[in-house]
């Protein structure tokens, strides 16, 4: 019995700092996993990627190398970056796709250099590789009509970069990016535990403190106020314990929060009189890991005045963007680049 022919499918990436996800056209997302390879220093061979990478960051032998190959927002190990999408292509049946088409999210500070480099990511899988700024992917994965002449006004935060941007007719009028996210949000937890309880903890150690009692407004405290964070004295060389609240994580998490609040507040100074009215009535969408964190809502309204929501489905938004304009080339294709690689 023959089997039934299919077309292959063309790709939506989101090659993020914390994680990579891909969509495939008619099928959606397939891979969502952290963008973590774990190599092996002497050969250079990969051994893991992803979550089972992830779960070796800082426990690894001599021998092991745990590397996160993209950093605020673009490719900072480009053979490592080769590896895991290799393994990511592989563990989600697009090695041999040969897709016609390919769109990659990118933050839009990133220079042409850095562009070249996603695009050089790209031809493992596609020969036309286009790229798309992650503000109008975000906005698309949102929902928002962007291709319409109103003001829809996006923020991204994801894991190396926050990208701020109003769009109308399907690109940004104006856009912040600055390099400050997730990550940075994640070591103010580092260096408050260190400068407070001379706590030296690890980066996995750091996030779970944040996804477990952090949050950027102190009106918003889950039901889980305080921690339990062992880690290695600095002072005495020995391992200690200790009791951190969700207060004391909010305080400590306001400077990089205060960056990305800047970036709003410059985004909403440029944004020309006509454009203002329509973010003033359809107010600030928020989309990216960040978005998550309790309270951030209220932090960003408080500071700007305006309404302040989080998308639905926030941390696939940039990759539902991708996803949506493969699915529909023809309406999108205005949004991307046009250079193929």
């Amino acid at each position: 019995m023959f089997g039934i022919f299919r077309k292959p499918a063309s790709i939506g990436i989101d090659l993020g700092t914390a994680n990579t996800l891909m969509y495939l056209s008619g099928q959606g997302i397939v891979l969502d996993q952290p963008s973590v390879v774990a190599i092996n220093k002497k050969s250079g061979e990969l051994l893991k990627s992803g979550k089972p990478a992830k779960q070796m960051i800082g426990k690894t032998p001599e021998n092991i190398e745990t590397v996160r190959p993209v950093r605020d927002g673009v490719i900072a190990n480009k053979a490592a970056t080769d590896l895991m999408m290799q393994s990511f292509m592989k563990n989600s049946n697009t090695q041999n796709a040969n897709a016609p088409r390919m769109v990659i999210g990118v933050p839009s500070c990133i220079t042409d250099i850095e562009r070249l480099a996603v695009r050089e990511a790209g031809i493992l899988a596609s020969r036309e590789v286009h790229l798309i700024d992650e503000t109008v992917a975000a906005a698309i994965g949102a929902g928002l009509p962007i291709n319409e002449p109103t003001g829809s006004m996006i923020v991204d935060i994801g894991g190396g970069t926050t990208d701020v941007a109003v769009l109308s007719l399907g690109a940004p009028v104006t856009s912040e990016s600055v390099r400050v996210a997730g990550d940075e949000i994640t070591e103010s937890i580092a260096a408050y535990l260190k400068q407070k309880y001379s706590l030296i903890v690890g980066e996995t150690t750091s996030e779970d403190i944040k996804l477990t009692i952090g949050s950027a407004h102190q009106s918003a405290s889950g039901e889980i106020n305080q921690i339990e964070v062992c880690g290695l004295n600095c002072q005495t060389g020995l391992p200690q314990s200790v009791t951190v609240t969700s207060g004391e994580i909010c305080g400590a998490i306001q400077e990089p929060l205060r960056f990305i609040n800047d970036a709003i507040k410059k985004v909403l100074d440029n944004v020309p009189a006509e454009l203002a009215a329509d973010v003033y009535t359809n107010g600030i969408v928020l989309a990216g890991g960040g978005a998550l964190i309790p309270g951030i809502s209220e932090l960003i309204t408080e500071s700007t005045g305006l309404r302040t929501m989080v998308a639905n489905d926030p941390l696939h938004c940039v990759v539902n963007g991708c996803g949506e304009v493969v699915e529909n080339w023809e309406e999108y294709k205005n949004c991307v680049s046009q250079q193929e690689a």
